[in-house]
């Protein structure tokens, strides 16, 4: 059933333009997914997938890992970018080229020409675990785009409004597909809804994500 649902999506890889600002590009990215996985195993032995902590002291349902010159952490003190891994004190890994070059181009054919991402979030999500609405507001310049690449198991992406309480479109993401936003849409909210059980051929049980930002 499960493929049933994302069959469309996989029969019709072109642009598809989901508001002024927002592109879902499906299937960028797989023929590159196999090296990204591999990148993401070699990553996280440096920079292990841990549960953070929300500042109510809530451990996350999703497993986090970051690369780049800054990564994103949560904890009791807040949510924020540091560029020194809390779990090693030590630097994150730094974010392979290709990655990097993988965003730009993302960007830059949703409409963002010159994307240069500094912080590279890598999300980990078993079955029933999700990523409730909210915004990209922690980031200095919101007029940098958010790249986000969605490996594994296929998820739902929400993609709401400017509020939390506003309509919401559901969105499959499968296995290489990538999605930008950016420009008047950056700072709508978003999520993923609930992850269905599967098992994929490469990622086991689970759906990586690995989201692009100018921190």
């Amino acid at each position: 059933m499960m493929e049933d649902l994302f069959a469309s999506q996989t029969d019709n890889p072109t642009p598809l333009r989901l508001g002024e600002g927002v592109m879902l590009l499906p299937g960028y990215a797989r023929q590159l997914a196999d090296d990204l996985l591999g990148d993401i195993d070699l990553l996280t032995v440096t920079a292990p997938f841990r549960h953070m902590l929300t500042p109510g002291g809530q451990a996350m349902s999703v497993a986090m890992s970051n690369c780049g010159e800054l990564g994103w952490i949560s904890d009791r003190r807040g949510y924020r970018y540091s560029p020194i891994d809390p779990h090693s004190g030590l630097p994150w890994p730094a974010m392979p080229a290709h990655w990097r070059d993988l965003a730009a181009t993302a960007a830059q054919l949703a409409g963002f020409a010159g994307f240069n991402s500094n912080a590279c979030l890598i999300n980990r999500y078993a079955p029933a675990c999700r990523m409730g609405l909210h915004q990209d507001r922690d980031e200095r310049d919101f007029n940098h785009p958010i790249v986000t690449v969605s490996l594994g198991l296929p998820a739902r992406f929400l993609l709401g409004g400017m509020t939390r309480s506003g309509p919401t479109s559901k969105i499959p993401l499968l296995h290489g597909d990538v999605i930008v936003w950016g420009g008047v849409d950056r700072l709508r909210f978003h999520g993923i809804a609930p992850l269905a059980e599967g098992l994929h051929p490469r990622a086991g049980a689970y759906r990586l994500s690995l989201t692009f930002r100018r921190a």
